[in-house]
């Protein structure tokens, strides 16, 4: 799809340093989107209370992931 920004942010380019979950919306209930391996790079565009909002894997999925796990 389509995503409206009121602005552009560029990605930062994160390695997982642990095994991740990554999910529809930043929460632990929110539908798992993709089991990301340690290592992972996360082109990650935001990070906040707790989660960090970004895409990842070749499929280039977007989600949350929990801010512990990026490096």
């Amino acid at each position: 799809g389509r995503v409206i920004a009121s602005h552009y942010a560029e990605p930062l380019e994160r390695s997982l340093a642990m095994a991740a979950t990554l999910r529809a919306e930043p929460d632990e209930a929110a539908e798992a989107l993709a089991e990301l391996p340690a290592g992972t790079i996360l082109a990650m565009l935001d990070n906040s209370r707790g989660w960090a909002w970004g895409y990842a894997g070749e499929r280039r999925l977007v989600g949350y992931v929990r801010a512990a796990a990026v490096g």
